[in-house]
């Protein structure tokens, strides 16, 4: 259990100092184009191409946010297999915390009251799940729910794909919550897949929740990285934490066996609620800021 959490918390940092350098790198990236004169980089309805994203990926700033990333990534992997979903996946979307206050350095973000309410109601949340949760269920589902998880991932991948590309400049709340449920999807993934304990590669890669891992690994990246170039770090961030949290919270309850303490379910399920509404309200908050400060933003005036 203790593994398992400072695990989480390690994956808490990494994604949290990271989504701060991936948005510093994007937004960096994005004003270089417009100073360039650059065409391409942005879609009819107003949304980044796939060439934007990917010169936004090659900043250093962007660079070092995806070892982060992959520091992350193993965190949250070692703590998706020791210890209950709605746990590991509660306490890495605290890193919603760490953003905010490394954006007011880096990014020079502004809080308000209601940003810093809704930040302390994410934290004590975390506070109540933790006293409330129990063990990691044993369950090990068969080869039929592996195959659904994986093109459950790549259906919501698409899906996501596709209401970038019709939302354009208004889908960053969006991009972020499926980024997300491709997260939640991945650590479902890891949970169930076979060959780890002891590892067994030829296992592992057969296995289509190893694919699953993958896709929406490498879609929840995408997803995210446009969400950054559309909206603010926090709002963008509070989003995914929430679909990253939901999901697998649900689906590790529901069919995987992760319980809470004898008599303390209620507890959980406070502590659970409040994370995500929380998480929701920064987001709603961050959008609202965002759009804001685009509105207050002086034109350029051309010579």
């Amino acid at each position: 259990m203790v593994i398992g959490v400072l695990a989480a918390l390690l994956a808490c940092i990494g994604y949290g100092v990271s989504s701060v350098l991936q948005a510093y790198g994007a937004h960096r990236s994005a004003a270089a184009a417009r100073d360039r004169g650059a065409t391409g980089h942005v879609t009819a309805t107003g949304g980044p191409t796939l060439r934007s994203t990917l010169h936004a990926t090659i900043t250093a700033a962007f660079i070092v946010g995806m070892v982060l990333d992959v520091v992350g990534f193993v965190g949250s992997a070692v703590s998706a297999r020791l210890i209950p979903l709605f746990l590991s996946q509660t306490i890495i979307s605290a890193n919603l915390v760490v953003t905010a206050l490394l954006g007011i350095a880096v990014l020079g973000i502004g809080l308000r009251s209601r940003d810093w309410i809704a930040i302390a109601a994410v934290i004590a949340s975390l506070f109540v799940l933790g006293l409330g949760s129990g063990e990691r269920g044993d369950v090990n589902p068969d080869r039929l729910v592996h195959w659904i998880v994986l093109g459950v991932s790549v259906l919501i991948l698409l899906a996501g794909i596709a209401l970038t590309r019709v939302l354009g400049s208004r889908s960053a709340i969006m991009a972020g919550l499926i980024a997300g449920v491709l997260f939640g999807m991945l650590a479902i993934g890891v949970r169930v897949l076979d060959g780890l304990e002891p590892l067994q590669p030829s296992v592992v890669l057969a296995d289509p929740a190893a694919w699953t891992v993958a896709i929406a690994g490498i879609g929840g990246f995408y997803l995210h990285t446009v969400a950054l170039q559309l909206g603010s770090v926090n709002g963008a961030t509070a989003a995914l934490v929430v679909g990253e949290t939901v999901v697998p919270g649900i689906i590790g309850v529901v069919f995987l066996g992760d319980s809470a303490r004898p008599g303390l379910a209620w507890v959980v399920a406070l502590g659970f609620i409040g994370a995500v509404a929380g998480a929701v309200a920064v987001a709603v908050f961050g959008a609202a800021g965002h759009q804001a400060a685009q509105h207050t933003e002086p034109a350029s005036v051309e010579p």
